[in-house]
């Protein structure tokens, strides 16, 4: 008997038990479903990540100060300085700046001095001093973020304007009340009508400001901030008029490369250790935070890919289980169908071909249940990116791996019911009943 009259009789034998065949596919459909929505949503949110760090720039370093850490070293410096300060008589103005409190602030000083040390691994860098303020337009309050910043900051940052244009060297240096409104904060302002504020005034803490430009839409953040919620202002009117304070929140660096953020970190680090007098161990008695956005991006992508590989193990076992049932219910056709696997050898078939014949059933109900499955998983994850609105993405290698497993499957628990419906023995198989 050839394979083709083996596939034949194996596939009436599945017809014939419609309703035991279409229970055994079960496991397998399912199975394979939850590997293809498990693994869509996995490479959404991988790209995802990758969109919302490459958004802001894989280069791009975040200085920031972190006055959460225990700084041992630190404490014993000032213990020391102010016993030093009371025992000693000489105390004047500039013995207490060399032998005082360590500085633990980021200023624009720091900008200049930071922007000369890297020149040779920085692109741009942009300070931002912010605050959570009040806004007011045409009667509608709202809360959001207000950054003082400076002209390279579109560029550091990766923004761009979509209408109207960013603050010049004038308006920065004269101090001037004009921003950059982000497309968020405009919804929220404008929400009946047009989002488009530039050439209106609103209020930002109960002063006027003049809105000449909107940035253009960079949706969330690495941490899942709004990057649109913001109003960019000259860091001049933010230290003079909006904020009264000298203290940067923030010091963006661009790097050149990606190779070379490594270089400026150190380079930073130790200019930030020295300037600020910290004391060994470091990084623990840092006073300062540095985050590196390439960093952040393997992070995150580690974290989704090990979720990701937790999870599709998880239907992977489904999978697993769906054998363990083909194999069962092919135990049962065995048992069912002894007679017929008698006459059959009785009438010239060799073991070769009733073995073909139950591997080919099995391998029927793995790969229907895998096809309808992979089907169902595809519709699954979309439906889930249209409902639920989570970022699916169908990776052909997760739908190819899904369809070899769910046939490997049924083939691996297929061997044993068909390698026993072979060895029958023709008498003794026409004898059961």
């Amino acid at each position: 008997m050839n394979v083709f009259e083996c596939a034949r009789v194996a596939w009436h034998g599945l017809v014939s038990n419609k309703m035991r065949a279409a229970l055994t596919m079960l496991g397998m459909i399912i199975g394979v479903a939850v590997v293809i929505i498990v693994a869509g949503i996995g490479e959404g949110a991988k790209q995802q990540v990758s969109e919302t760090v490459n958004s802001m720039g894989t280069n791009l370093l975040n200085i920031s100060t972190d006055r959460n850490k225990l700084r041992v070293g630190t404490a014993a410096f000032r213990a020391s300085t102010a016993v030093s300060a009371t025992a000693g008589a000489a105390t004047t103005p500039s013995a207490s700046a060399r032998a005082g409190t360590p500085i633990s602030s980021l200023t624009l000083e720091d900008v200049r001095l930071i922007s000369r040390l890297c020149a040779s691994t920085i692109d741009g860098i942009a300070p931002q001093i912010d605050s959570q303020l009040q806004i007011r337009y045409s009667g509608i309050d709202t809360t959001t973020e207000v950054a003082g910043t400076d002209l390279d900051y579109p560029y550091v940052k990766n923004m761009e304007v979509s209408s109207g244009r960013y603050f010049n060297s004038a308006e920065l240096e004269g101090s001037a009340k004009v921003c950059v409104v982000g497309k968020t904060v405009a919804q929220h302002l404008a929400p009946y009508g047009s989002s488009d504020l530039t050439g209106k005034d609103i209020s930002i803490a109960k002063q006027s400001f003049h809105v000449i430009g909107m940035l253009a839409e960079k949706g969330s953040g690495a941490g899942g901030q709004d990057q649109d919620d913001i109003i960019l202002i000259p860091i001049s009117t933010a230290e003079r008029r909006l904020l009264n304070r000298q203290s940067l929140n923030n010091i963006y660096l661009r790097c050149k490369t990606v190779a070379a953020m490594p270089l400026a970190q150190e380079q930073v680090s130790a200019y930030l250790r020295n300037r600020h007098r910290l004391h060994p161990p470091f990084p623990d008695n840092d006073d300062f935070r540095i985050r590196n956005q390439a960093q952040l991006l393997e992070t995150q992508q580690a974290i989704t890919g090990t979720m990701t590989t937790m999870l599709s193990m998880a239907a992977i076992i489904s999978l697993v289980v769906g054998g363990i049932g083909i194999m069962n219910i092919m135990l049962v056709s065995v048992t069912e169908r002894t007679r017929e696997i008698g006459i059959r050898k009785a009438i010239g078939a060799t073991p070769r071909d009733i073995l073909l014949q139950f591997l080919i059933e099995a391998a029927i109900i793995s790969m229907a249940g895998g096809l309808i499955g992979l089907a169902l998983g595809i519709a699954g994850a979309n439906e889930l990116s249209s409902l639920a609105g989570w970022r699916t993405s169908i990776d052909a290698g997760a739908v190819f791996t899904a369809i070899i497993v769910s046939a490997g499957v049924g083939l691996f628990f297929g061997i044993y019911p068909a390698q026993k419906a072979s060895v029958l023995h023709p008498i003794a198989a026409l004898r059961f009943e």
